[in-house]
């Protein structure tokens, strides 16, 4: 099996010795090369063509955002993995590398006191990320960041697809990781604000997921957040999990209210996407519509277990969309998903259940009130 050849983009020589020796020690990976900044990286992916590239944003004459504009505006799809602080700052940046076609990232190594224990840090974050973006075992996966030029198949259907229930959803609930930012956020630009609340957990540290929050809110016509817990979950409003906490969804009255806690991780995740769908099927059963979205690995599979077995509903992104499809490749394998759907028709799938109920709340800037209130 030909080994996924790597190109280390960093302006300083100590990180990019670091990441060289710690990739180089996996017997899959081979460092084909390093840049010292982003001009010089774009000059060694043209030359060298790898498989994917690790890049800093913060470099010299042409930064890791201005690289990634630059390469996807030449139709470069090599998958880039971001090295981020984990600061308001850095996630500010990261998430405009991620907008700007940016794959992936990781925390960058900052910790000059226990070097030896930051580096395993990367290692375990960075090296699982690179085998997921480039799979080497199945031929026949679409190369993450690959455009897919081919006709858009039928939807595969593999329970029979619901009608909504007679009383209507009540709860809309969304997972997501690995290209999960961009993803979500074209998910929800797509929709109307719904009648029903939405409940996500992106696999995000915290400040991140604050950030990302608010980015969203301001971009979109939803009322999007992060979670607080208690807070009253209201229809048309979009919650997001907190980095760090694991988010459910409970009952207290009549009202569905978020509730956060540090329980352990589950599928190495917190927040994770199993905790959230448990909470949805307990609390709303067969009025949960979920929907999983690209991420790595294969969180959600279990939750979504239990809220198919409770007559709820689950979407899945396709592979041909997905930057990675473990996470919505593994509920279809499970045979789990009503609609396994490329990512530009999931808004009309959900609309198609959701929008038409009773109630539905305005679209648009009608819906706003004159001081941009939700």
């Amino acid at each position: 099996m030909a080994r996924i050849r790597v190109l280390v983009v960093d302006d300083s020589v100590v990180i990019r010795k670091l990441v060289s020796d710690l990739l180089s020690a996996d017997p899959g990976i081979e460092v084909v090369g390093t840049a010292v900044n982003g001009r010089a990286g774009l000059q060694k992916i043209a030359l060298l063509k790898p498989d994917l590239v690790t890049m800093d944003i913060e470099m010299p004459e042409l930064n890791g955002i201005e690289t990634v504009r630059e390469l996807r505006a030449s139709g470069n799809r090599v998958p880039v993995i971001m090295f981020s602080t984990l600061t308001e700052r850095g996630a500010v940046a990261t998430l405009d590398a991620l907008a700007a076609g940016a794959s992936d990232y990781v925390p960058k190594p900052a910790n000059v006191g226990s070097i030896g224990r930051s580096m395993e840090q990367v290692r375990e974050a960075l090296i699982p990320r690179i085998k997921s973006l480039v799979p080497r075992i199945d031929t026949r996966t679409v190369p993450t960041g690959a455009v897919a030029p081919v006709a858009p198949a039928a939807p595969v259907s593999l329970r029979d697809p619901a009608q909504p229930p007679v009383n209507g959803y009540k709860l809309l609930v969304i997972g997501t990781s690995t290209g999960g930012p961009e993803a979500l956020g074209s998910v929800l630009a797509g929709l109307p604000r719904l009648p029903v609340p939405t409940a996500v957990v992106q696999h995000m540290p915290p400040v991140f997921t604050q950030q990302f929050a608010a980015r969203l809110d301001r971009q979109l016509v939803h009322a999007v957040s992060e979670a607080v817990d208690g807070q009253v979950l209201r229809p048309g409003s979009v919650c997001i999990a907190p980095g760090d906490f694991h988010l459910k969804v409970v009952a207290e009255g009549r009202d569905l209210v978020a509730r956060l806690d540090q329980e352990p991780p589950e599928n190495y995740c917190r927040p994770a996407v199993d905790v959230l769908f448990r909470s949805a099927a307990a609390v709303a059963g067969p009025a949960v519509l979920s929907v999983i979205l690209t991420g790595m690995g294969s969180d959600g599979c279990r939750g979504a277990r239990t809220i198919v077995e409770r007559g709820g509903s689950l979407i899945a992104q396709n592979q041909a969309t997905s930057v990675v499809w473990g996470m919505p490749g593994a509920v279809t394998t499970a045979g789990l998903a009503e609609r396994v759907l490329p990512l530009s028709e999931i808004p009309a799938e959900i609309t198609r259940r959701i929008g038409h109920q009773a109630g539905q709340l305005p679209v648009g800037p009608s819906a706003m009130s004159a001081g941009g209130a939700r």
